[in-house]
């Protein structure tokens, strides 16, 4: 136990002493100064992103919301229909019934058309905006990197000078 503990032991301090990098050079100035730069344009620029990112989440979340809102608007108004179709049913006379329950089957047919009509239009809206969000956070992720890659190329150029 001693040996497998001395040796787990001895593997960390080695791991570490080779994962330690040299102590970069003193750096010149303007690499100093561009690097600061370009870490503060990064920083900037992250949080721009998170901040679109933020913004494309809620407004998916709050079509979400509404469409939830749509279809159950929906399927009531579909029920109330069906129901007073079915209210005119149980009020005919004998001699209506037949006649009463084709009329309640078909106010139920368009009840319900109408109910799948709405969640569709509403799932609709959800999903383009979620294609919009996603290209919201693609284009601020975008410039994101630019930002990350025109901050390594100025340090680059500071430190070749």
């Amino acid at each position: 136990m001693n040996k497998l503990l001395a040796t787990l032991i001895a593997g960390f301090f080695a791991s570490v002493a080779m994962a330690q990098t040299a102590a970069p050079a003193a750096s010149s100035p303007a690499v100093v100064k561009a690097e600061a730069k370009a870490e503060k344009a990064t920083a900037d620029a992250k949080a721009k992103e998170a901040k679109v990112d933020a913004k494309a989440d809620a407004k998916v979340t709050k079509a979400d919301a509404k469409a939830t809102e749509t279809k159950a608007d929906a399927k009531a108004d579909a029920s109330k229909k069906k129901a007073k179709a079915h209210e005119k049913v149980a009020k005919a006379d004998a001699d209506d019934k037949v006649k009463a329950e084709a009329k309640a089957e078909k106010t139920d047919a368009q009840a319900d058309e109408k109910a799948a009509k709405k969640s569709i239009k509403a799932d609709k809206k959800v999903a383009k905006t979620k294609v919009e969000a996603g290209a919201d956070k693609a284009e601020a992720k975008a410039k994101t990197d630019a930002v990350k890659a025109e901050g390594q190329a100025d340090v680059k150029a500071a430190t070749g000078k």
